[in-house]
């Protein structure tokens, strides 16, 4: 073990020149420390085993994990991404390779839950269409008229999922007195019952919604869940949101669907190919609000975040199990838990 255990950092966290893509994800407290070697990566879509050939730790933005991103030597003992998402990484390899992943819930879930609810009443107030108006003059103020929007007290507000982020909405939702439901199979009842939440199977929550949030994670299950059958079960009056990940829904059916006005009206943070084509067919509707998978990007997400992989970093360094673990099963891994003990011992080690 060398004299210094080393952190690092995907090379997506800086621009070409080396300024810090987020300045407010700070990692500051592990810069600089005496027993803590941390360096930037070169900058690649995928991390590959030989970045990784001498690192205890990686802090991931937004660069894949695949079953080439280990080195043999099985050094490396945790990722921590940077948010919630981990489609792009292989989960089945970070097992084998012994390899905890994080994820910092609890820095996204009240800024995901917050863009959330301003979708929802973006689009219950219509609010692109009265800006617009309001922009206009005359002609604009005096068609306000036309455009009614819809009131939320006693509307069901479903989610698909009711994990962090579902949960939070339906807190921050509260006042508005609409009906919260929600359909997940993982999750503990006594959770939906705090929260006075009804679950319901999948097709009976899209059926009975009258704002769908989609707040589970994209995986194989997961794809396409919202596919042109499951979207023909919307009321006609029914809005969609979705923040999670874009290939949850199929954005083709989804495009037929708003362009013939089966459902009141769609916004979406992600999109199945982001950045999206200049000439994808859903830019050009109406009855979309379409954001660049950031709408919840605040100072206060990013100082959490990285305060979270922080933290998971320099609980695997003192050999504890950090907090945010997805592979929960590495728990019990003996050669996960003896890569905590070789670090624990190097950091407790007297110079």
């Amino acid at each position: 073990m060398p004299n210094k255990l080393r952190v690092v950092v995907s090379g997506d966290f800086l621009t070409p020149d080396g300024q810090p893509v987020y300045p407010q994800f700070d990692i500051g407290p592990l810069v600089g420390r005496p027993d803590i070697d941390l360096r930037y990566l070169e900058n690649l879509p995928e991390i590959r085993g030989e970045q990784v050939e001498n690192a205890d730790a990686l802090i991931l933005s937004d660069a894949r994990i695949t079953a080439d991103s280990f080195h043999h030597n099985g050094r490396l003992a945790v990722i921590a991404r940077f948010g919630v998402g981990y489609d792009k990484v292989d989960i089945d390899a970070c097992n084998k390779n012994a390899v905890a992943l994080v994820i910092t819930s609890e820095g996204v879930r009240r800024p995901v839950a917050t863009s959330i609810l301003l979708l929802m009443l973006a689009l219950t107030g219509r609010f692109l269409e009265k800006q617009a108006l309001g922009r206009a003059g005359p002609a604009g103020w005096a068609r306000a008229a036309e455009f009614h929007g819809t009131g939320l007290a006693g509307k069901m507000l479903g989610s698909i999922g009711l994990g962090n982020i579902g949960a939070e909405l339906f807190r921050l939702a509260a006042p508005l007195e609409m009906i919260p439901i929600a359909h997940d199979p993982f999750v503990d009842r006594s959770v939906a019952n705090s929260l006075g939440v009804e679950l319901l199977d999948l097709e009976t929550l899209i059926r009975r919604s009258d704002i769908l949030a989609v707040n589970c994670p994209l995986m194989p299950s997961t794809w396409h869940l919202m596919d042109a059958r499951r979207l023909a079960l919307m009321k006609p009056t029914a809005y969609l949101i979705n923040t999670a990940r874009g290939g949850i829904i199929d954005q083709a059916a989804l495009t037929d669907c708003l362009r013939a006005r089966r459902i009141a009206g769609a916004a979406l943070d992600v999109l199945e190919m982001e950045p999206p084509a200049f000439d994808d067919p859903i830019l050009t509707l109406d009855n979309v609000i379409i954001t660049p998978h950031a709408l919840c990007w605040t100072d206060q997400l990013f100082a959490d975040c990285a305060k979270a992989d922080v933290d998971a970093v320099l609980a695997v360094l003192h050999g504890k199990a950090p907090r945010g673990l997805v592979n929960r099963e590495i728990v019990g891994d003996q050669r996960w838990r003896s890569k905590l003990e070789t670090l624990a011992a190097h950091m407790h080690a007297k110079p």
